[in-house]
């Protein structure tokens, strides 16, 4: 069987990055890690091709040379994969269709795909391969558990163009203790954290690093320390292969914030070289982290918590959300005010959304306050429920919220802050042990990345002098920290285009929503009317 796997395009968005990507000569952030373990599942005497649009377009000559064509995408990539299907049913080629997307809206895709390949590939897969040997055409397939991922074979990474990638993705877990109302990862994996041992995921690391693999690395896990005690398993035999390979990667991951409640966690991380973690803060209103059963962020005050990672050594982003029910007015202040005490550079400021079959969705479905689809779910996106309070205010909160957060000034301000606590880490003090290799010299890539950087925001932007002032600070005080610090200066370069898109499309959202209402209202009124005159 010849497999065309597709990797639909994302939207622009707050992880698109296309400009600092543009800086370093790279085309996506990301790859397709679901595509390429899907590969490594399926029968190994099928052939593969595998196209990221996110790279490239599909040829001619693929198209031709497919079978079957494949496609995984979360929801935000709604509009392309849609796209992709009708391209390939208009060849008449059978088409196949997994992975969170799928698995949310598979009553959307029925009638439009030929095999529903839902939940977990590790179970369903192999479903899939079934129906095609007996010469079924069509297909839905379900699991009725959660597979034991310590059966997960490495992905296919050899598929990849890895040149095209800025950063790459591995998998250690899959599903999260914690019980989030809005959240769908416990609705797609589970509150029970799957792991894999800590020999087989450096064995796909062992495999990254003979492809060549030399850069950054993020472990996809949607809480990377769900299970403590396995994680810490791991890092003590990542420990010793890092050390003895060079420290060729550096990590970055996602977790919760109690990972501030754990410091033999941190520093085992930092010895491993994570330089970087994601924590859904979510709010700093205590009252709306108690509604949405978020009960782990109200634990310790958000702001000691996030410090003390910080001082661990391991630089922070973080996921924000605005709409919550029972929120006052200003909340939107409240979190810019937050991450700017909190000094975390990359925050990700979101109105909040109900996601299918998420507690979230049935409570809201049952008072029926759902307006909308859950569709292009992303930072552009206004929310698909009524809220307790005026979604034109909360609007109105987030645009501006979101161009505070990323004004040139205030974001050089609160990077430079966050690094300065970085370098005052004890791991930053000590060098790490390292294996003695060549010099590389550096690339034309990243010599052109620094001209342009210092072009735009050391003489151009009205920043500069105070880009250049802390450029030189970071020179005396937190040497080691100068190119991840110029890396995330280099992200406002996305930011500020991507807040004019936020704000033009929120509130063109808006305005067509506040259209609607009235003539919901004067459709109402009409009703009352007739109702009336009946009456009489």
């Amino acid at each position: 069987m010849r497999a065309l796997l597709l990797y639909p395009l994302f939207p622009k968005s707050f992880w698109s990055f296309e400009k600092a990507l543009d800086l370093v000569g790279r085309k996506a952030l990301l790859p397709p890690l679901g595509l390429i373990t899907v590969a490594a599942i399926l029968p190994r005497e099928w052939e593969f091709k595998l196209v990221d649009r996110n790279v490239r377009s599909v040829t001619e000559a693929e198209w031709d040379w497919a079978e079957i064509v494949i496609l995984s995408g979360m929801i935000v990539q709604k509009g392309d994969m849609l796209d992709q299907i009708r391209e390939a049913k208009r060849r008449k080629k059978k088409v196949a269709i997994g992975g969170p997307y799928a698995t949310s809206f598979y009553k959307e895709l029925q009638g439009e795909v030929d095999y529903l390949v839902l939940d977990e590939g590790e179970i369903t897969l192999p479903m899939f391969v079934e129906a095609i040997e007996k010469g079924e055409e069509s297909g839905i397939f379900r699991a009725t558990e959660k597979p034991d991922v310590t059966s997960t074979p490495i992905p296919r990474y050899d598929l990849l163009e890895l040149d095209a990638y800025s950063e790459m993705s591995v998998q250690f877990s899959r599903g999260c203790p914690f019980q989030c109302e809005f959240c769908d990862i416990i609705v797609l994996y589970g509150r029970k954290p799957r792991t894999k041992t800590p020999q087989q995921l450096i064995a796909e690391l062992e495999y990254l690093y003979e492809l060549g693999w030399r850069r950054t690395i993020f472990l996809v896990d949607d809480n990377f320390i769900g299970n403590k005690r396995n994680v810490k398993l791991l890092l003590r035999a990542l420990q010793p292969w890092m050390e003895e390979k060079g420290y060729p990667f550096t990590f970055g991951t996602e977790a919760s914030v109690d990972l501030a409640q754990d410091q033999e966690l941190m520093d085992l991380m930092t010895a491993c070289n994570f330089g970087t973690v994601f924590l859904g803060i979510e709010t700093p209103d205590e009252g709306s982290l108690e509604v949405t059963k978020k009960f782990q962020n109200t634990r310790d005050p958000l702001s000691e918590s996030v410090h003390k990672i910080i001082s661990s050594g391991i630089r922070i982003m973080a996921g924000f959300i605005i709409g919550f029910d029972g929120e006052k007015s200003g909340a939107g202040d409240r979190v810019v005010e937050f991450v700017e005490k909190s000094t975390i550079p990359l925050a990700l400021f979101s109105m909040l959304q109900a996601l299918p079959d998420t507690a979230l969705w049935h409570r809201l479905e049952k008072e029926g306050r759902l307006i909308g689809e859950s569709g292009d779910v992303n930072q552009t996106t206004l929310m698909n429920f009524m809220p307790t309070r005026s979604v034109e205010e909360i609007a109105r909160e987030y645009v501006e919220g979101f161009w505070r957060l990323y004004d040139p000034q205030n974001y050089l301000d609160r990077t430079y802050k966050h690094y300065r606590i970085l370098g005052e880490a004890p791991c930053h003090k000590t060098p790490k042990p390292r294996k003695k290799k060549a010099k590389k010299k550096m690339e034309w890539a990243t010599i052109k990345a620094l001209l342009i950087i210092f072009w735009r925001q050391g003489i151009l932007r009205k920043t500069r002098s105070t880009f250049w002032y802390y450029l030189w600070e970071m020179f005396r005080h937190n040497r080691r920290g100068v190119p991840s610090y110029l890396t995330v200066c280099a992200q406002i370069e996305h930011f500020l285009e991507y807040r004019q898109i936020v704000k033009e499309q929120i509130e063109a959202q808006l305005s067509a929503y506040q259209a609607r209402m009235k003539e919901i209202e004067a459709e109402s009124q009409v009703k009352e009317q007739e109702i009336s005159a009946i009456a009489s």
